[in-house]
């Protein structure tokens, strides 16, 4: 007689269970795509990237689409969705608008920043809800910031709300000018709280960027209003301008912001609170990270349990070198190298590093996917064509990679 069909099905179970145990690691792998060029669609570059991946998997990629290329010129802020895992793209569409009439931020002016005509939309953040909603926070003319979101992952979206007042609980210690929310990717914890680095500024010293401040804003109604946490990084003699800054929630709970600053170590800080909002411990600073003082970007990979061990993950420009020669504490370096590195112990030590763009690199921002999958969306340049100059923020390009390429085949996430 026929076995029965339940029989079977279980053996075909059975029989598949073991051999998927037996399958081999998979090979490492490196891909890169270009996402963004400099140059095209009528603006001069592309910068600030943000990265995440939705629940259904959509990936949302955004950026700075800037007119002639200054922080302070007219600038949109574009998102292309992959729906293949960052393999193929969409067209741009903008995301960001404010109705009625604009006036530039008093700074701006004051500084000649731009043109009083220019209309400046700036670094937007992204936050993939697990209830399947796609949060993003960006700000106009570094004197306004707003809140849309979209429930389709980021096929449409909502009108832009002002959140502005959210910043004013900052004003009694830090009379700020300007502010900005992260740049890059936000962060939902385990409360289901939303968590957005956030910097300001007097805006009185360079670029009207400085001096500045870090600190975050939250959300525990998905989005629907915010509020100012306390200040995570002031601006003193020994922790110079903290201002972009990156978030990560750690496996205890804790909330630890990774800071840029112009510190005369050159290294990054990091700060830890237990809520993502208020009583920050003290700045330390990552022996391990480098700063060349630029934006950088950490991405939790795994936790244990349910996975096998903790991995964090960062991503910067991995140097302290200028081609001049001229290095000195605490003035930038030159941006290159852009390096993944990895640590097992939640950021007390990164032993495993890696380049991922030897030449010109800066900015960059890490998602991952379901299936274990590390996307890092970046800015690079081109290599110099001969009797030109070379080519610096030419190109944003989403990299796709496993952690087998990151650890040359020493460590992989359990199948």
């Amino acid at each position: 007689m026929p076995l029965d069909v339940r029989v079977l099905l279980s053996i075909w179970v059975a029989l598949a269970s073991v051999w998927a145990g037996a399958l081999p690691a998979a090979e490492p792998f490196l891909e890169k795509v270009d996402v963004f060029s400099a140059g095209t669609g009528g603006y001069a570059i592309y910068r600030i990237p943000c990265v995440v991946v939705t629940r259904s998997g959509t990936v949302l990629a955004c950026c700075e689409a800037r007119k002639d290329g200054g922080d302070w010129s007219t600038i949109d802020i574009l998102l292309k969705r992959s729906t293949d895992g960052g393999r193929t793209w969409g067209a741009p569409q903008k995301v960001a608008d404010v109705p009625g009439p604009k006036t530039r931020n008093p700074i701006a002016l004051a500084m000649k920043r731009g043109k009083p005509d220019d209309v400046t939309y700036n670094n937007p953040v992204l936050i993939a809800d697990r209830n399947g909603e796609v949060h993003l926070l960006f700000c106009l003319d570094y004197g306004r910031a707003f809140y849309s979101r979209s429930p389709d992952d980021g096929q449409t979206w909502s009108p832009a709300q002002e959140i502005t007042s959210a910043f004013e609980a900052f004003r009694p210690k830090f009379d700020w000018k300007v502010l900005a929310t992260g740049p890059a990717h936000g962060i939902q914890l385990k409360s289901e709280r939303l968590v957005v680095p956030v910097w300001l500024s007097t805006g009185t010293g360079g670029n009207a960027h400085r001096p500045s401040i870090t600190a975050t804003i939250v959300s525990d109604d998905w989005g629907r209003n915010w509020r100012a946490g306390e200040v995570a990084v002031a601006n003193t003699d020994e922790w110079v301008n903290p201002n972009e800054t990156v978030a990560v929630e750690l496996a205890d709970g804790r909330v630890m912001l990774n800071v840029r600053s112009e510190s005369t170590a050159n290294r990054r800080i990091v700060v830890t609170s237990a809520d993502g909002a208020t009583r920050w411990s003290a700045p330390r600073l990552v022996n391990d990270l480098v700063e060349p003082i630029c934006m950088a970007s950490i991405l939790r990979l795994s936790t244990s349990p349910p996975s096998d061990r903790n991995r964090l993950l960062f991503a910067n420009p991995d140097n302290l070198s200028k081609a001049d020669g001229k290095e000195k504490p605490g003035l930038g370096r030159d941006r290159q190298n852009l390096s993944v590195k990895l640590s097992y112990d939640e950021g007390m030590s990164w032993p495993v590093t890696k380049p991922l763009e030897p030449g010109f690199s800066a900015y960059s921002d890490l998602a991952v996917l379901a299936d274990g999958t590390i996307l890092c969306f970046y800015e690079r340049g081109q290599k110099p064509q001969p009797g030109k100059k070379p080519l610096s923020y030419t190109l944003l390009t989403l990299a796709r990679f496993n952690l087998q390429w990151l650890t040359d085949g020493q460590d992989s996430l359990p199948r």
